[in-house]
């Protein structure tokens, strides 16, 4: 029971991730709202299931899709950090280190130290599935600014070399993707969604 009881702590302490919100709007016509990282997690993990062809490399899409999974827990307790926040961006990677030490310490050993293991891999980006992962991480907003007609890229005053220059790890992941990327953020240029 008290492997159980860890599990469940787990659990109710990562239901805090629905009250996290995101500076990226939902792509819902009028019923545009801010996401929160639990919806921005669950959306990112089925993005993987189905774009899983268009990975660079072969990769395992079970992992993968563990990896956007858990990509954000930290976010309990560091909060969302706007990535194109300089000052706030300094000190993230202390606050999510901290944060995935006390959140995942929450856990039996096993499944901390898998779990801990696959943020790890996900933030170091050297294999094939943290790669693709990363790309559809990045590619989720992207594709949601777009659709929400560039509202935070517009509130923020947020250019599109800024965009380019945040994004170009897709590339990495899915050549694919990174080259459709390119073409929206022309189109958002065009419909004038984001400043050039």
């Amino acid at each position: 029971m008290d492997r159980l009881a860890e599990q469940l702590r787990f659990a109710l302490e990562i239901d805090k991730l629905k009250h996290v919100l995101r500076r990226t709007s939902t792509a819902a016509g009028d019923q545009r709202r801010r996401e929160n990282t639990a919806e921005h997690s669950w959306h990112f993990a089925l993005m993987v299931f189905l774009l899983a062809e268009y990975a660079n490399a072969p990769i395992d899409l079970l992992k993968t899709v563990k990896m956007a999974l858990v990509h954000d827990i930290v976010e309990v307790d560091a909060g969302d950090t706007y990535c194109y926040d300089a000052a706030a961006n300094l000190d993230k990677a202390d606050r999510e280190r901290c944060a995935a030490e006390r959140i995942f310490g929450l856990l039996p050993a096993d499944q901390a130290k898998e779990l801990r293991d696959l943020w790890e891999e996900f933030e170091a980006r050297q294999t094939p599935e943290s790669k693709f992962a990363n790309a559809i991480d990045r590619l989720q907003p992207v594709l949601l600014n777009y659709h929400a007609q560039g509202e935070s890229w517009r509130e923020n005053g947020i250019t599109k070399a800024k965009v380019l220059a945040r994004n170009e790890p897709i590339g990495e992941g899915s050549a694919a993707l990174w080259d459709y990327v390119k073409n929206l953020l022309d189109a958002a240029v065009r419909e004038g969604y984001l400043s050039e």
